[in-house]
């Protein structure tokens, strides 16, 4: 427990956006080695590295997973262990994840008789939406092959160590939508002569945050959040010629949000074509919904219900988005929660900080979903 404490707060003071985890991962690598994997592949989709454990037995394969990357969002904590970065933070707990599966590998490094192989994997750029499958794309992971797959996320909200589980979607699919009006810019005393995207732009943000009610049913949760909207510059003698929207759709059913990014994109380009406008759209950030598996749902429940965790089996999705989803859609999987206190501050709150009390119930969960796979499927 102190070496992992450890570990993770100097994984917090290293906080690293996605995509730019360079010295994270030096950190891991540096851990990992410590605990003599049969494997150590580095550069995993980018940053992401994968540590294999393999068994002497034959038996299937299991890989955990977890996240390599901060938040662009400033410490405001004033420990001893805050981000180095004043601008980056680690404001969703990935620096405890990391510390829970660093727990595992020293397990796995005192165990000798696995039946079957168990890959540790540490992600890069979770939080854009990217890193996921920028690692099922690279070669390095294809030739891994797990059989199975699980993650934790910590729960602000509940109780520390309380186990949270749900079967099917257990968190929501988001994609971030781009609309960027061109028009012409004049004086301000001719708007006339220019052309002006003010009235395309304003009718937009209204339209985008109706899509949920025309075009999703009652029995659907879809909704669609306008976060920026930008027109012109702050110059009082100019009509503005250009302006931007941005918007992040959300619902637990991916192919409902192919309906309504359809719907995003055609609302758009019929305004910019009633006020004879050019635009171009782009979708960025894409979260596919993290749909768990109902057998690793159970087996995860079993696991808490052998250890005397409590549990808590929740009844709706999480509205939030993880990547996790991209892995389970291809690899059957699941994804459960870990209380990390009812008065722990919010994820991606500026005061957030993992709390190190819950990670042995991290690798202990863990360690518990690896023993009884193997076990039960040699």
């Amino acid at each position: 427990m102190e070496e992992l404490t450890k570990v993770r707060r100097e994984l917090h003071q290293l906080a690293e956006v996605s995509g730019k985890e360079k010295k994270t991962a030096k950190k891991i690598k540096e851990f990992l080695a410590t605990t003599n994997p049969d494997e150590l592949i580095t550069g995993v989709g980018g940053h992401g590295i994968a540590a294999c454990y393999k068994g002497s037995k034959d038996g299937p394969s299991v890989m955990l997973r977890c996240e390599l990357d901060a938040l662009p969002i400033p410490e405001e904590n004033d420990f001893k262990y805050k981000s180095s970065d004043k601008d980056t933070g680690h404001k969703c707990g990935h620096d405890g994840h990391m510390a829970i599966i660093c727990g595992v590998a020293k397990h796995l490094k005192e165990q000798s008789a696995l039946a079957g192989n168990v890959y540790l994997l540490f992600q890069p750029a979770e939080e854009t939406g990217e890193g996921a499958q920028q690692v099922l794309e690279d070669e390095k992971f294809k030739e891994l092959q797990p059989d199975y797959i699980f993650a934790l996320h910590n729960l602000p909200g509940y109780e520390k160590n309380t186990v949270v589980v749900k079967e099917d979607v257990f968190a929501a699919a988001s994609v971030g939508f781009i609309a960027r009006f061109k028009g012409a810019t004049s004086h301000a005393a001719h708007p006339e002569q220019g052309k002006s995207p003010a009235l395309a732009m304003a009718q937009l943000v209204q339209s985008l945050s109706a899509i949920p009610q025309f075009d999703a049913s009652l029995d659907d949760a879809a909704k669609v959040t306008v976060i920026h909207a930008r027109l012109g510059e702050r110059a009082f003698g100019t009509s503005p010629g250009y302006a931007e929207v941005m918007a992040t759709l959300r619902t637990y059913d991916d192919e409902l949000l192919e309906k309504m990014k359809e719907k995003a994109s055609k609302i758009s380009k019929g305004l910019a074509a009633t006020y004879n406008l050019a635009i171009d759209t782009e979708w960025v950030e894409a979260f596919a919904a993290t749909k768990n598996d109902v057998e690793m749902t159970s087996i995860i429940r079993q696991v808490a219900e052998d250890k005397g965790m409590s549990i808590k089996r929740k009844q709706t999705p999480f509205s939030w988005s993880e990547d996790f989803g991209h892995f389970t859609k291809q690899i059957p999987g699941a994804m459960f929660g870990l209380g990390s206190g009812v008065n722990q501050s919010s994820l991606h709150a500026s005061d957030y900080d993992f709390p190190d009390e819950i990670i042995p119930a991290g690798v202990e969960m863990f360690v518990g979903i690896i023993n009884k796979i193997q076990k039960n499927r040699k």
